[in-house]
């Protein structure tokens, strides 16, 4: 099973030049960027804030981001130490110089943004927030394997790593925290 995830990725890998456009490759290092220490979350993450009946919500997504980067960045990379793609192509083949961090699994990029994205579906955020936010998160996931920086399992397993610690925060948030000391009486 091993080998045909690694087969998969491999091919993925070696095909996603075929689909690259100019003005497509622009698209895509923006959105890698939005996700570089969750500049985009942040901001949302204060938006959340300054609403008095979000702010519980913008603390849990604060949590959920921590929960994540702890996990994927700070204990799953480092013990599982996959080398990124990127490190074995020419620097005419790169459309995004090496990422800080050599080991790329899991996709944190991709891991926060979903974290986020399970957030504001479990705190029962309206639609026209939630969709937004998950369109976000997917670019930013499918850019990751667009600019050659992650494998495609990378991206999944952030995917699926990112749901369970945002899962994981709104349960201890509820489970912890009171969630009616943050409304504001009027």
């Amino acid at each position: 099973m091993f080998a045909r995830l690694k087969n998969l990725d491999t091919r993925i890998f070696d095909n996603i030049p075929r689909i690259h456009r100019p003005a497509i490759n622009k698209i895509m290092v923006t959105a890698s960027k939005m996700g570089n220490a969750g500049i985009v979350w942040w901001f949302v993450c204060i938006m959340l804030l300054i609403i008095p009946r979000w702010r519980y919500t913008g603390l849990v997504v604060i949590f959920s981001i921590g929960l994540t980067s702890l996990m994927g960045e700070g204990i799953i990379k480092h013990a599982v130490k996959r080398v990124r793609p990127c490190h074995g192509l020419d620097e005419e083949d790169k459309l995004l110089n090496n990422p800080r961090t050599f080991y790329s699994f899991p996709s944190g990029h991709t891991a926060s943004s979903f974290a986020v994205v399970m957030v504001v579906i479990l705190s029962r955020c309206p639609i026209y927030a939630v969709a937004p936010i998950l369109l976000t998160a997917m670019t930013i996931g499918f850019s990751r394997v667009y600019l050659r920086v992650h494998y495609m399992t990378d991206v999944v397993v952030g995917v699926f790593l990112g749901l369970a610690c945002g899962t994981a925060s709104v349960m201890l948030f509820h489970a912890i925290v009171p969630q009616d000391i943050f409304y504001v009486v009027s």
